[in-house]
């Protein structure tokens, strides 16, 4: 069975995946890949997966010859850890660091390098809910909702990330927004080809990369 480790930011990030993803996860374990995915500690949940997670895969990859690794935190909030705005410069610094792991280890494997993988939620998990527009509606008890965000939906920005907009918009409905329990509902009742066609700008490449997998 060949294992495929996925480090998210917390809670809400790891079951909102769990519940959108359920289909898939099932249907690459039966082609025997175990997709798991891993929250960090509370605190800076995003400070520490950057900094600590790529050492984690170091040790990980090192040990298992087939397993796979990959990150995927929220680009929200920018110049974490390191200076960067755009999901290329964040990937570019986190491979970056793991490179200069694997040489302080002494590795020189390239096969690691193939096997460690960088994602992210642009800018943050709830653009995947803003893409679910019929399900957001059906849990804020609304039959249509006024559209006041950016489509495609992951082209929120640094100063009003999805996160802020879905509050907002829970707001408006007399609710208050809770993450590990709304975002898990609502990207429960959707299908998971339908939020990545919304999202092609980073959650399509991550969904394609999980499609691809196979137990070798």
């Amino acid at each position: 069975m060949r294992r495929v480790i996925i480090y998210v930011e917390g809670p809400s990030d790891r079951a909102a995946m769990e519940a959108l993803l359920r289909p898939l996860i099932a249907l690459k374990l039966q082609q025997g890949v175990r997709i798991g995915f891993f929250e960090t500690p509370s605190g800076d949940r995003k400070r520490s997966l950057l900094t600590k997670a790529p050492s984690r895969a170091v040790n990980i990859l090192s040990n298992d010859p087939v397993s796979l690794v990959a990150i995927m935190p929220d680009l929200y909030p920018k110049n974490k850890v390191f200076p960067h705005e755009t999901f290329a410069e964040l990937a570019k610094q986190v491979h970056g660091q793991f490179a200069a792991i694997l040489r302080a280890k002494g590795v020189d494997d390239e096969r690691l390098r193939d096997r460690f993988h960088v994602f992210c939620f642009k800018h943050d998990l709830e653009a995947l809910l803003l893409a679910c527009e019929r399900e957001l509606a059906y849990r804020l008890g609304a039959e249509n909702l006024r559209v006041t965000w950016r489509r495609p939906v992951e082209d929120q920005d640094h100063n009003r990330p999805p996160k802020r907009v879905v509050e907002d918009l829970f707001a408006r409905h007399g609710k208050r927004y809770k993450a590990t329990v709304d975002a898990p509902v609502i990207l429960g009742l959707a299908h998971y080809p339908d939020v990545t066609e919304r999202c092609p700008q980073c959650f399509k490449p991550f969904v394609e990369f999980l499609a691809s997998l196979d137990k070798r």
